[in-house]
């Protein structure tokens, strides 16, 4: 886990998802137990383009990005406790909701906020963040 040094606020930067496109940390923990993870696009780690594929792909690369930033901070999806899950098309709700929700073993989902927004970076349809503890 790559951490600033100073003060109780470390910043969670991992390879195996996309980089910030912007002014902001992947992650960032308080004290090691909160974890805070940045809005994810569904971008590919490594050639940051949007996968191919239709909104359930891209849910789960959303999600597969989140949880490899959690990785990185010793964690893992079912450590989430809450999460934003931001959309530009209410409609899609239902797909949206199977592709998340197959991300979770049984029925132990986090809390959740489903937000339909006018545009999302990259033109993409939907990004999620997440609160994770430890």
């Amino acid at each position: 886990m790559t951490k600033g040094t100073e003060g109780p606020v470390h910043r969670i930067s991992t390879a195996r998802a996309p980089q910030a496109i912007g002014a902001y940390a992947q992650a960032t923990s308080a004290e090691g137990r909160l974890v805070f993870v940045s809005g994810q696009l569904p971008l590919d780690p490594v050639t940051g383009e949007i996968v191919a594929g239709d909104i359930e792909d891209h849910v789960k690369q959303c999600m597969h990005n989140l949880g490899e930033i959690l990785k990185e901070a010793g964690l893992s999806c079912g450590n989430l406790v809450k999460t934003t899950v931001y959309v530009t098309d209410m409609t899609l709700f239902p797909v949206v909701n199977r592709a998340y929700q197959s991300f979770f073993p049984g029925e132990e989902y986090p809390a959740r906020a489903v937000v339909e927004v006018s545009a999302l970076p990259r033109g993409c349809q939907v990004e999620i963040e997440g609160t994770a503890v430890g």
